[in-house]
């Protein structure tokens, strides 16, 4: 259970929309994570979520640093991970806890720096997803300043740039596998230069690219949307990037709905963050956005139920076929969920 689930308890809506089929395309499953609002998030607690009144009917499990191998060469450690979302993934697929396939696609991570010794871990991963592995996170996320929190695997500065870490990306393609950018936004220009270097592997670009509003950044709103919107209007003519629509409930996002007496309700989500979906939108087009829920990362600031309420809302005049893609085709599609 959740730290907030009684502060989450404060704000209750009805569920808009509730057959429309959801394909939920960033989500984690973890324990012993003491420093995040929910310790264990494993299938029971994730389908609590999914249950709470949208049609969820898939899942895709992103890599989060859970359940690697205690032993064994460092490199081949994450493997367990997979394993481990797998084994979730075969429990859902049994049909015991209802209709959502949890974790139909499993995104992992490998260190790409590891250059042309890549392969041999991709390979492990792929056998050790049961058919259900289809890409590669390797977070960058880093600031200058310490207020700013780096990815738990304390990246180096510029390592998307990185001649080792890009000997390693080149291997994805052969593979079929996509790369999951996580990054900030003041880091965007070095998804748009590795996007164009490799026109031939698909690009996730998670958390709509991560606009900062902690530190230097917490009274900047309107530079920091100037900022990103630039790099983000760059990085879309790259025919081979999407974009991930959600992950702004995040401290490091700023909006800090979590400090409020009350949880925030889906009109207050898009008061503050409405922009940086639509205009994410209009520059890379319904066929290159889909819909995440960061979960239970976001879970810090709102409830399941709350959320797709918000991006229905968001989306409340877009046609039948604009919304199947963003929420349910486009996942489908990307990540090759049959």
């Amino acid at each position: 259970m959740a730290t907030n689930d009684a502060w989450l308890a404060g704000t209750i809506e009805a569920t808009l929309d509730p057959k429309l089929p959801i394909c939920d395309a960033h989500h984690h499953l973890w324990n012993f994570r003491a420093d995040s609002v929910e310790e264990c998030y494993l299938l029971d607690d994730i389908l609590r979520d999914t249950s709470s009144g949208h049609n969820i009917v898939s899942t895709v499990f992103i890599e989060c640093g859970a359940m690697f191998k205690a032993n064994g060469p460092t490199s081949m450690r994450p493997i367990g991970e997979t394993e481990f979302a797998n084994g979730m993934a075969a429990m859902s697929a049994s049909g015991h806890y209802g209709n959502t396939r949890v974790a139909a696609a499993i995104v992992g991570t490998v260190d790409l720096t590891l250059g042309d010794a890549v392969p041999i871990v991709l390979e492990a991963q792929i056998a050790a997803g049961g058919g259900r592995f289809r890409g590669i996170r390797h977070a960058a996320t880093w600031h200058e300043d310490s207020r700013i929190p780096n990815h738990r695997t304390d990246p180096p500065p510029g390592l998307l740039m990185n001649k080792a870490f890009r000997s390693g990306f080149a291997h994805l393609a052969t593979f079929g596998l996509t790369f999951e950018a996580w990054c900030y936004h003041t880091q965007l220009h070095e998804v748009i230069h590795l996007a164009r270097q490799f026109p031939e592997t698909l690009i996730v670009l998670d958390h709509l690219g991560g606009p900062l509003g902690v530190g230097p950044y917490s009274d900047q709103a309107a530079a920091v949307f100037l900022e990103w919107d630039r790099a983000m209007t760059e990085l879309a003519a790259c025919d081979n990037v999407v974009a991930k629509l959600g992950g702004l409930a995040m401290e490091v996002n700023g909006f800090n709905w979590h400090r409020l007496p009350a949880p925030p309700t889906s009109d207050d989500l898009l008061k503050g963050c409405a922009h940086y979906y639509e205009r994410t939108i209009e520059l890379f087009g319904v066929d290159r956005c889909l819909f995440e829920s960061n979960f239970p990362v976001d879970k810090i600031s709102c409830s399941y139920n709350t959320l797709w309420n918000a991006f229905k809302k968001l989306t409340k005049d877009y046609s039948a076929n604009e919304k199947a893609k963003l929420f349910h085709d486009n996942a489908q599609r990307i990540y090759r969920i049959a």
